[in-house]
Parts: structure tokens; C-alpha cells; sequence
């Protein structure tokens, strides 16, 4: 059980660092990027990665979260 686990957790990390830049722009953030066209790919990279980090952070806070909360316990049962 504890190989799947490592397993899919493992996956998971792979295809959230493979990300595709257009996959992650909400219709706001196109549309400001479409806008902002004349002032280069940097901004709509930008607001991309932004988008990723601010998308990735909760679920970052409550893996760790569980992660560790897994661990205590396993210790208190061994």
C-alpha cells in the first residue's frame, strides 16, 4: 500500500512540473494577456506561472499537512 501511494504521489508531482503554459490562463487572465500582447511573451508567462503557484499552494499546504499528521500517528500506533 505504501509503494502506491509513494507511486501516485510521484506521478502527480511529475505532471504538475509538465505543465502546459496555456493550460493554466483563466478568461481574465487571457484576455489581459491578449491585451498586453505588445509588450512580449514575458507577461503572459508571467501571469502563467502565477496562476501554477497560486493553483498549487493549497493543495502543497495540505499534503504537508497530512503528511505529517500521517507520520505522528504512525508513530503513536508503533
Amino acid at each position: 500500500m505504501k509503494r502506491w501511494i509513494a507511486l501516485a504521489f510521484f506521478i502527480l508531482i511529475i505532471l504538475t512540473l509538465s505543465y502546459s503554459d496555456s493550460a493554466a490562463q483563466c478568461a481574465m487572465c487571457q484576455a489581459t494577456a491578449e491585451s498586453s500582447h505588445g509588450a512580449g511573451a514575458s507577461v503572459a508567462e508571467g501571469l502563467n506561472k502565477g496562476i501554477l503557484y497560486i493553483f498549487m499552494m493549497p493543495y502543497l499546504i495540505i499534503g504537508t499537512i497530512g503528511f505529517f499528521w500521517w507520520k505522528a500517528r504512525k508513530k503513536a500506533q508503533g
